[in-house]
């Protein structure tokens, strides 16, 4: 009978807890829209934080949410995935210009030489938090490799010889992991032009012109001559450095050509025709006419008597 009794009680009180956990879960139950799901499956599932969300999960709530997508953009899928999002929940994709990740350093082995060596823990983080670098411009690149440990997408990698991060822009994505990697604020996203073609000044130096030049011998010395040339105001000068606005930028290349220290990069252009030396023009000849003979008195007057 202890028995019975025992089941029947634990069974009216398993029952009275399962009713109690049911109006709990019915108060606080959290509404979901199943767009989300729909739309997370339209992501590309990098989870790479590009858009500025935690995660594929969490754009994909925040699209939901929104009453347009003009602020939303997934860097990785690009245009074809923000339409096809926008087609999901019956708004209009904003079309976005694709970017890619640019290093604003060429200063290699050849052209920084070191002064010191860094024997310490192989990050660029712990580096800068220590000093300035191994070579005398404190602006540049550490070459430790923080942005490639940070890419997922295998999209940039270290040059053995110049010791630069150098990026493969087709695989770049635009997600941003390497900008926020770089303690030296090194690397940029700038707009992708046709045929991937760049032109920006690969420098971060604010020194003034000849100290900047005495530690890189391609840093920018702010001499401001691409800022006199450009047609297109694209070039501001600021902490004695330019910069080329590249949406303003219509790749004219005016600027290279007159960088004395080679610190505007162009990239995938066609090589220039070389300038060919005109032979001088002939000086022109001038002919000067023979003075006519003056007429003597003599034959003016025979001249008279034969026509009389």
């Amino acid at each position: 009978m202890t028995i019975v009794y025992t089941i029947v009680s634990l069974s009216a009180i398993g029952t009275l807890a399962a009713v109690i956990l049911y109006f709990v879960a019915q108060k606080f139950k959290v509404y979901e829209d199943p767009r989300i799901d729909d739309v997370e499956k339209a992501l590309p599932g990098a989870n790479c934080g590009g858009c500025g969300f935690a995660g594929c999960r969490a754009f994909a709530e925040s699209c939901v949410k929104a009453s347009d997508l003009s602020d939303l953009f997934c860097p990785v899928g690009g245009n074809d995935c923000m339409t096809g999002v926008a087609d999901i929940l019956g708004m209009e994709a904003v079309v976005q210009t694709p970017k890619v990740a640019v290093v604003r350093c060429n200063g290699g082995c050849d052209q920084r030489p070191k002064t010191n060596q860094f024997d310490g823990a192989s990050s660029c983080a712990v580096a800068a938090s220590l000093y300035s670098g191994e070579t005398g411009c404190q602006y540049g690149c550490l070459s430790h490799g923080d942005c490639v440990t940070a890419c997922d997408f295998d999209a940039i990698h270290m040059n053995p010889e110049t010791g630069l991060p150098e990026v493969i822009d087709d695989k770049c994505v635009a997600c941003g992991a390497c900008v926020d990697a770089c303690p030296k604020n090194l690397i940029e996203l700038r707009k992708k032009a046709p045929k991937d073609r760049k032109i920006y000044v690969s420098c971060r130096n604010e020194d003034k012109g000849g100290v900047a030049k005495k530690s890189c011998s391609v840093a920018c010395i702010g001499c401001s001559k691409c800022f006199k040339v450009c047609p297109f105001d694209a070039i501001t000068m600021a902490n004695n450095l330019a910069y080329i606005d590249a949406d303003k930028c219509k790749l004219c290349r005016k600027c290279v050509v007159e960088c004395p220290t080679n610190a505007i990069v162009e990239l995938n252009f066609p090589p220039r025709k070389p300038k060919t030396d005109l032979p001088p023009k002939p000086a022109a000849k001038t002919v000067e006419k023979a003075a006519a003979p003056k007429e003597s008195a003599t034959d003016s007057q025979t001249e008279n008597n034969e026509t009389k």
